[in-house]
């Protein structure tokens, strides 16, 4: 399978990365694009194929990736229009906000477009990513399933499901990791350094979600094992809930998905 990626950047590169993975591709059959070629020595000297040119990275590619900012898109699609294969081709868009139908509309109705929203946690191997499909077939869809599993774990929803999910998913890396500093902080008040601060929140967080994943239990159900009567840790939780922790959190994820859906403006 010949691949091409369009934007280059950090979601671009772990794209890259998993493609080798799933073994879909070799990186000699992978095309990255920028718009500086000066950027893409890395990826060249690794083994990719690199162009400024996105209207020839696209020609004879099976899959094309578009991993540019929502304020891009318009002029990247007016480039590859010419070179689209339409009966060929899947795209696959990691652009926030943007529906499939706007592919569709700008590049033909009949185009197989698979719409991602992962998180930066691609990076190492740990992303969630939600998928919404249209005009995609089922070995359309397993394929680039199989690509983000490499990278972490996907599930496909509805694309009327794709701001929530860029909420809860995408800006949802850097909730968690405020809650992480967050505690990290509280670490250093009541007497550890820093750095040990941060290591304990970070690896606390990290076994609270793999006893959900694991378990496949409930929050308040883990929750309650550790909670006892007139105990520490219900004391804590009581505090912080009348301090508003869950509100805020709940606050900022609706906030974020309202957000997420207008950040294309149509031209």
């Amino acid at each position: 399978m010949k691949a091409t990626i369009i934007g280059a950047g950090n979601i671009g590169m772990a794209l890259a990365e998993g493609l080798t993975r799933s073994a879909l591709c070799k990186k000699n059959e992978i095309t990255v694009t920028r718009r500086n070629i000066t950027s893409l020595s890395s990826q060249a000297e690794a083994g990719y194929k690199a162009s400024t040119n996105n209207n020839e990275a696209i020609q004879n590619a099976d899959i094309v990736f578009i991993c540019v900012l929502p304020q891009q898109l318009n002029e990247v699609l007016e480039e590859l229009l010419p070179s689209v294969d339409i009966k060929n081709q899947l795209f696959v868009s990691v652009v926030t906000g943007v529906s499939t139908e706007v592919f569709r509309h700008k590049l033909g109705n009949k185009l197989r477009i698979i719409r991602a929203m992962p998180n930066t946690a691609m990076k190492v191997g740990e992303s969630m990513t939600c998928l919404a499909a249209a005009n995609a077939t089922k070995k359309d869809i397993e394929v680039v399933q199989n690509i983000f599993n490499t990278l972490g774990q996907s599930i496909v929803i509805n694309e009327d499901m794709m701001s929530a999910a860029t909420a809860l998913c995408a800006c949802g890396i850097a909730f968690f990791l405020r809650t992480i500093r967050a505690a990290s902080q509280g670490g250093v008040e009541i007497g550890f350094h820093a750095h040990d601060a941060l290591k304990i929140a970070a690896q606390t967080a990290l076994g609270a979600a793999k006893l959900l994943i694991a378990n496949k239990t409930h929050p308040e159900q883990e929750i309650d094992k550790v909670t006892s009567p007139k105990g520490c840790t219900i004391a804590g939780l009581n505090e912080m809930e009348h301090q508003g922790l869950s509100s805020a959190l709940i606050k900022g994820i609706k906030l974020s998905a309202t957000m997420a859906g207008n950040l294309y403006q149509k031209s």
